[in-house]
């Protein structure tokens, strides 16, 4: 018997997994078959930037290419790419249990709903992991910014607490998800600006103009949203409606009131600038397209986040760095292009 299977065993799901190994759990790991090769030879070691450290030794680590690995585990947490949700739904359908409970731990906000569309019958909860996670070397995640795991509150979650509580997570449970998965949204929405830049995300936010390409791709998911009545929940210490003010404040300025923003591993990079770093398809179209279809969905356009959608899109293909002037004065003329 399986308590915990991570299907996906990218960065944040080798943290999870590692850290709920690490605390005892019995924990089956699903990915590629490097990524196996790597756990085989190193073992796990997730890290935490308050300089917490754990260790799972090679030796401790049951993993599969294989879907019918996850058929005797309790929990699965799904941490696979957003463009591989259907994939992913299809091959647990024929392998879980009946009585199996699935959090997904993905990027976007629809990735809970096709998983219970394809899994009828089973426990589906929508999950959200708010810090980003650094791969430093062969086997060795590191957590790089601040943030414990949320995720849907129902009594199918309550067996499953204390093994979260052992591997030392501070689980934060919710009635409703929306509103949270849309502000850490909100917050991913800088993944395309890091991933065009080029830079490292504290190097990216220290400087004003990439984070004015920010603020005006947030303001623009923020205004439909009002629209629609969503609010996202507070995941900082500022609401969300506040923050692109923040963002526009010039660097010296930004640097003291906004200090924790720039408080993260040096190395740090967006998961879509690692994306396209790797060659892979980016999740692009499930965080800048959610405000596109929002948008549409309310009949409006959202000018910003589809031109940067646009030209992540074009990056996957044929890279290239923006300065933070240069990409600024492309979603302007953007959204003159609309008005």
């Amino acid at each position: 018997m399986v308590r915990i299977c991570i299907y996906g065993a990218g960065a944040i799901g080798c943290y999870l997994g590692g850290r709920l190994a690490a605390g005892g759990v019995t924990v089956d790991f699903v990915g590629r078959p490097g990524m196996g090769e790597e756990l085989r030879r190193h073992g796990l070691t997730p890290t935490h930037y308050d300089g917490r450290d754990w260790r799972v030794p090679p030796e401790a680590i049951a993993f599969s290419t294989r879907p019918d690995a996850a058929a005797s585990a309790e929990l699965i947490l799904v941490t696979v790419k957003s463009g591989a949700t259907a994939q992913a739904a299809a091959e647990l359908a024929g392998a879980i249990r009946p009585d199996a409970v699935v959090i997904s731990f993905q990027n976007g906000i629809g990735n809970a709903q096709a998983l219970r569309t394809a899994l009828p019958g089973r426990s589906v909860l929508a999950g959200m992991v708010p810090f980003n996670v650094v791969k430093r070397a062969p086997g060795a995640f590191h957590q790089a910014s601040e943030g414990e795991p949320e995720v849907e509150d129902a009594p199918a979650l309550s067996p499953f607490l204390a093994d979260f509580a052992q591997a030392g997570f501070a689980l934060r449970r919710h009635r409703d998800m929306l509103p949270v998965q849309w502000a850490k949204l909100l917050l991913n929405l800088n993944n395309a600006v890091n991933a065009l830049s080029g830079l490292p995300l504290q190097q990216e936010l220290a400087q004003r103009d990439y984070r004015r390409c920010l603020a005006l791709a947030q303001a623009e998911a923020l205004a439909f949203l009002k629209e629609a009545g969503l609010r996202p929940v507070r995941l900082t210490p500022l609401p969300a409606g506040w923050i692109p003010a923040l963002l526009r404040l010039p660097d010296a300025l930004f640097a003291r009131f906004a200090g924790k923003m720039l408080a993260i591993d040096p190395s740090a990079r967006s998961s879509m600038a690692d994306d396209l770093a790797a060659g892979r398809r980016t999740e692009v179209d499930w965080i800048n397209g959610e405000v596109v279809r929002l948008a549409k969905r309310l009949g409006r356009t959202a000018p910003v986040n589809e031109h940067l959608s646009f030209l992540v899109r074009q990056a996957e293909s044929a890279p290239r760095p923006w300065s933070g002037e240069a990409l600024l004065a492309q979603l302007y003329e953007a959204q003159a292009r609309r008005g």
